[in-house]
């Protein structure tokens, strides 16, 4: 007979795992960003264009803080500012060619040390993780609608 373990337990486990997870992803990105600059420039792509109010919302941070990271984008050419046609005291931001492009390579050196690891699998485990991926994806986007 199978036992569950307390969801409390399964609950520590699964965060120790995914912060191992997520910070050795973080060092196969390079270091072509700092983790705080890759994010938001993820959002920036995923959800853009934005105003620096969008951003901070979707980073969770400060306004100042999603300016000076607006600021450091557009420094490095990675971002785009057009005026917000709703707001011309604003400025919608998008990430630039060369933004997407970084976000291509820095997400191909994780998807392929990923898949470098989950090739060592049994197939079964590599469905089981998949079968996991859904569910976490379910959770979160359960938690974003609140």
């Amino acid at each position: 007979m199978l036992t569950t373990p307390p969801v409390a337990d399964v609950a520590g486990h699964l965060r120790l795992v995914v912060a191992r997870t997520a910070r050795r992803l973080r060092q196969e990105a390079g270091r072509d960003l700092s983790p705080s600059l890759t994010s938001a420039l993820a959002s920036i792509d995923r959800h853009g264009p934005l105003t620096p109010s969008e951003l901070a919302a979707l980073e969770r941070v400060q306004r100042p803080t999603a300016t000076r990271l607006l600021a450091r984008l557009g420094d490095l050419g990675l971002v785009e500012r057009a005026a917000d046609p709703a707001d011309g005291r604003s400025a919608l931001i998008s990430a630039s060619p060369a933004g997407r492009a970084l976000l291509r390579r820095v997400r191909s050196r994780k998807d392929q040390y990923l898949a470098r690891r989950l090739e060592t699998l049994r197939p079964q485990d590599v469905a089981t993780l998949e079968r996991a991926a859904v569910i976490l994806e379910r959770v979160l986007d359960a938690e974003e609608r609140r």
